[in-house]
């Protein structure tokens, strides 16, 4: 695992990229409100996709003084643009890489990380090859759902009414190859045992097999 520093605009945002040997696509993963490359669910799942051959970058979509900013007003988590920019500026460090350069790239988003990475995805979508939302906000993804083009997989709990509600009217307006997996059971966390491992799964069957992973 390498700590490395991505230069997005004038900020600066610290990230891990783990690079599996012989890996054959990249995901980059999109947090939530309140979240940072630390989350243990998004570790797990990247584990999961490492083993899978997929390399894995997390990192922080918000600087620490942004980080604090946002603790206190909750100003930043919800401006998806905002982080959708620091997306596609962490995509394109990714292309600029050597060791990186080469791969294709999928992005894994959560919270309002999923509506950040739809909205990535528009931006650059000769980059992005395809999306996964765990317990996503796709909603908040608003104008550019419908300009997707990039296959996306929407994974909600069973158990999380609101947001399979949300999920379900963000899967309507889309015109790409688009899927809703609702795990029984689930909360919005996917807490539960054996639940979050059903996500990381469904990911990496995912990306593998729209990232034409050998």
């Amino acid at each position: 695992m390498n700590e490395v520093q991505i230069h997005a605009g004038r900020a600066v945002l610290s990230g891990n990229l783990h690079i599996p040997k012989d890996a054959g696509a990249l995901v980059l993963f999109a947090h939530g409100s309140g979240s940072s490359r630390h989350s243990p669910r998004n570790q797990f799942v990247a584990r999961t996709l490492n083993e899978a051959g997929l390399a894995t970058l997390l990192f922080d979509l918000l600087t620490p003084e942004e980080e604090a900013i946002d603790m206190q007003t909750r100003e930043h988590r919800f401006n998806i643009r905002l982080l959708a920019e620091r997306l596609v500026d962490a995509t394109k460090w990714a292309k600029q890489q050597n060791q990186t350069s080469s791969l294709r790239t999928g992005y894994f988003g959560s919270s309002t990380g999923g509506a950040a990475a739809l909205v990535a995805a528009v931006d650059a979508p000769q980059d992005v090859g395809a999306v996964v939302s765990r317990g996503g906000r796709p909603d908040l993804a608003d104008e550019a759902l419908p300009k997707v083009q990039t296959p996306t997989l929407l994974i909600v709990g069973g158990n999380d009414d609101i947001v399979i509600e949300l999920n379900e009217q963000a899967r309507d307006r889309m015109r790409c190859e688009v899927r809703l997996e609702i795990i029984p059971d689930a909360t919005h966390l996917f807490e539960e045992p054996g639940k979050l491992e059903k996500v990381a799964q469904l990911a990496s069957d995912w990306f593998i097999a729209h990232l034409a992973v050998k």
